[in-house]
């Protein structure tokens, strides 16, 4: 058989590498439960307080999945289901095309202080976190576009004052280890109150949420 005659393969296709798994954007569930993992193990001893404190700053600054693996890789993963988001949004703003605006808001804190007040917009979900330092968190003149507010808190040698208006909903979820959480909860009676929940933890330090009194939103449902 002759070269012409022979069978024509179609040449090999190559197939495009998927972008690694490390290189993938993390999301604020990814960072919560990295979070999670390291208040397990600061509360079972496997890390110490210097250890946490280092590392949890380092998981709040992580923007992708490559950057928050180094920081659990030496503590034991045992299988967790997922959690399942900690809130739904609520009149939430929208980009055009229809997708809700979800970003976080992070406050940080270290050896200095960190705060939010006056008139603005408050996002689903903040994050706040201190070390040998404080941050303030003044809702009670903010404009609320969600109805069910998350705020993660976390303290350690420090301190995270949160106020809140006296007629929307405030509840806790937080452990205070060698600290206070401190959180006066609160039902308000109006089922279109937003809804503010602090979770998180206090080492050696403190988190303290309250209403305050003769703040309140006048109109609850737009949040103004």
């Amino acid at each position: 058989m002759d070269e012409s005659s022979r069978e024509k393969r179609p040449p090999v296709q190559l197939e495009k590498a998927a972008p690694a798994e490390t290189a993938l954007r993390a999301s604020d569930a990814d960072r919560d439960r990295t979070a999670d993992i390291l208040r397990e193990a600061l509360g079972e001893g496997r890390i110490t307080a210097e250890e946490h404190a280092e590392r949890i700053g380092a998981v709040y600054q992580a923007r992708t999945l490559g950057e928050l693996e180094p920081l659990t890789r030496d503590l034991p993963l045992a299988s967790r289901p997922a959690p399942a988001a900690a809130t739904r949004p609520y009149d939430a703003p929208v980009r055009p095309g229809g997708a809700a605006v979800e970003a976080a808001e992070n406050l940080i804190a270290v050896f200095g202080g960190a705060a939010r007040n006056g008139r603005w917009r408050v996002p689903r979900r903040i994050n706040a976190f201190a070390l040998f330092g404080g941050v303030e968190i003044d809702l009670t003149e903010a404009v609320f576009e969600q109805q069910e507010i998350v705020i993660n808190a976390t303290a350690i040698f420090g301190g995270i004052e949160i106020k809140v208006p006296e007629n929307v909903t405030l509840r806790s979820t937080g452990t205070g280890v060698f600290g206070g959480f401190e959180v006066k909860s609160s039902e308000a009676p109006d089922e279109s109150a937003p809804v503010v929940t602090v979770m998180g933890f206090a080492v050696f330090g403190g988190v303290e949420a309250k209403p305050r009194k003769g703040k309140r939103l006048r109109n609850l449902r737009a949040g103004a």
